[in-house]
């Protein structure tokens, strides 16, 4: 039987402990039998779990012959797990076994070298902490999951769950992974990734705050880089260059984003017709509006309003978006 580890360390997070539990424990094979066998491991035997502590039946020595490990993030991603914990999780990597983080567990992956030089996720709010801790790892911060193979990372929370099915999916195919979706009461896949959970693409200690805060306040209107440029006080050459070196993007690509999150507040709490939100958000028309959207969130704004709000809102307001 298919062995799965789940590390548990201090400071772990309840949530993303208890899921691979739940997704591994429930799921029984083509035969109606136990699929896996679980087993929680650490080199303590009881940790604190925030306002709780966890027994911790097993040592790392079993861990490094599990088929499987699943890391799961902690409270304090920034603090490096003991030396003898990473050198468990490489030597059940040397032994062929699959390794899996979630959440901010991918800080506790990573600290081994074993991200390396791979495309990796966690959750949005913590991967700019993570690509500066670990520049040799690839961090996606708008994927759900990634699956190198041997390597896979999950976002946060409730990701956790697509990661685990996923891995289900891999093990045992796809009618099984269906069953395990269906007792757990979620979806098999989710076509958008965490870019429709990012709020904003603010930089607190940047020189151009102040810049896109004025461009937030007026992201409904018609705007040029000129114009932007004329309120930054710099010229368009300047305007362009910092955009480039603080934010990554260009003036007007920074633009889009913040026209489209207005559409995303809009969405969430309006029934607006999309041929509105997209007038009210800068955006024009529908079509544009559905493109870009599809382009930055990775889904259409009808099933993003789907799927992020449960009811229709009888008295719109734009004044508070």
């Amino acid at each position: 039987m298919h062995s799965v580890a789940v590390l548990a360390l201090d400071g772990v997070i309840p949530f993303d402990l208890a899921t691979p539990l739940e997704v591994f424990g429930r799921t029984v094979d083509a035969s109606g039998g136990s699929a896996y066998e679980l087993l929680v491991c650490g080199p303590r035997r009881s940790v604190d779990a925030g306002p709780t502590r966890l027994s911790v039946p097993h040592g790392l020595d079993r861990l490094v012959r599990c088929d499987t490990v699943v890391v799961p993030g902690r409270s304090d991603p920034g603090q490096t797990p003991p030396a003898h914990v990473l050198d468990a999780l490489r030597a059940a990597a040397d032994r062929g076994a699959r390794l899996a983080s979630i959440c901010v567990g991918a800080f506790d992956l990573a600290a081994t070298g074993l991200l390396d030089g791979l495309r990796a996720t966690t959750h949005w709010r913590a991967a700019p902490l993570l690509a500066a801790r670990h520049p040799r790892v690839e961090v996606d911060s708008a994927a759900l999951f990634v699956d190198n193979g041997r390597i896979l990372c999950s976002a946060g929370a409730a990701a956790g769950l697509d990661l685990c099915l996923h891995m289900v999916g891999r093990d045992h195919g796809g009618a099984v992974a269906a069953e395990s979706a269906r007792t757990a009461v979620v979806p098999l896949t989710r076509e958008a990734g965490q870019a429709q959970f990012i709020t904003d693409d603010h930089l607190g200690s940047s020189s151009l705050t102040a810049t896109l805060h004025w461009i937030e306040e007026r992201a409904s209107r018609r705007l040029t880089v000129e114009e932007i440029a004329r309120a930054a006080t710099v010229s368009t050459r300047t305007l362009n260059r910092r955009f480039a070196d603080e934010l990554g993007v260009t003036p007007s690509l920074w633009l889009v984003r913040a026209r489209v999150r207005r559409a995303q507040r809009l969405l969430e709490t309006t029934d607006w017709p999309v041929e509105r939100v997209a007038r009210e958000c800068g955006l024009g028309s529908a079509g544009n509006l559905r493109a870009r959207f599809a382009a930055i969130v990775g889904t259409t704004p009808a099933r993003y309003r789907a799927a992020l709000t449960s009811r229709a809102f009888p008295h719109p307001s734009a004044g508070t978006c």
